[in-house]
């Protein structure tokens, strides 16, 4: 099914996000999890695709997983940074074949010395045409609600969107953020410059204390909220309270979203069913 599609029969959308592995050892691990994670009411999941496609096979293999065997909408992520146009293609003959029918179409982080002028295909913009005219996808994109760290203005940051759109990107995902009003002044501003796709929000629960840098990098400096960085203070030396009050800060969060119209929810999972079950089970309670 068409994500495009789910947005427009829902009023709000649940989806999760996992990462493969690095090794084939611990494939069986992964896709445990996958299996874990599906048996909550979720709309649909997205596998990440590892710096310059390492892990490509993982990712369609857990995609497939996703699909056709746990019944579970697969949404495959695919970056081009240091991708040849024909090796798009192969990955994209690959995902039909398993009866992929979803991407997130990304840039990636450009390599340590590599400029981006020496890049075959240089936007995620680029990719969701290649993807849109190869035919058979409903295209997915990325968002940053606190402006894209490459982009000199968050207006700059929403024509670059206007762009993806035009490409055929149908509905946007947005970085982890910890400050939902951030987040309303990104969609109310990206609305007024007309950008109408449905936009899901992004929520990770931080549940320990290693997750802090990695946080900061992977959200592209999310501010956090003088709340947020109290309760980090308050449990750092205590982690299951850390863990315990990571996953409240993330309902709290994905309450107010839902409360405001939010189009959809996507939880960075980490891999972590334990943590995606206690959430939805509060949310499902609610709602």
């Amino acid at each position: 099914m068409y994500i495009s599609d789910i947005f427009k029969s829902k009023q709000s959308v649940l989806s999760f996000e996992v990462f493969p592995p690095k090794k084939s050892d611990n494939l069986r691990k992964v896709t445990d999890a996958v299996t874990e994670l599906s048996k909550n009411p979720v709309d649909y999941m997205s596998v990440t695709y590892g710096a310059g496609g390492t892990t490509a096979a993982y990712t369609a293999e857990i995609a497939d997983h996703m699909q056709n065997t746990l019944g579970v909408t697969a949404l495959s992520h695919l970056t081009c940074v240091g991708a040849a146009k024909d090796g798009i293609i192969k990955t994209l003959e690959t995902l039909k074949s398993k009866g992929i029918q979803n991407i997130l179409a990304l840039r990636g982080d450009i390599p340590e010395g590599m400029s981006a002028d020496a890049l075959e295909i240089r936007h995620a913009s680029d990719l969701a045409e290649i993807i849109r005219d190869f035919g058979g996808f409903c295209v997915g994109g990325a968002c940053y609600p606190e402006c894209h760290p490459d982009s000199s203005s968050l207006d700059a940051d929403i024509e670059n969107l206007k762009i993806k759109i035009d490409a055929g990107v149908e509905f946007l995902v947005t970085q982890m953020f910890f400050d939902n009003d951030a987040f309303y002044a990104f969609r109310d501003r990206a609305a007024k410059k007309g950008v109408t796709v449905p936009i899901d929000a992004g929520i990770m629960p931080l549940t320990n204390i290693k997750q802090i840098e990695k946080m900061c990098i992977l959200s592209g400096g999310a501010a956090m909220p003088s709340k947020f960085t109290r309760m980090i203070s308050k449990y750092a030396d205590r982690p299951e309270a850390l863990k315990q009050a990571g996953i409240a800060y993330a309902v709290d969060q994905i309450i107010d979203l839902l409360s405001n119209d939010t189009a959809g929810v996507h939880i960075y999972t980490m891999n972590r069913p334990d943590v995606a079950e206690k959430i939805t089970t509060v949310i499902n309670s609610l709602f």
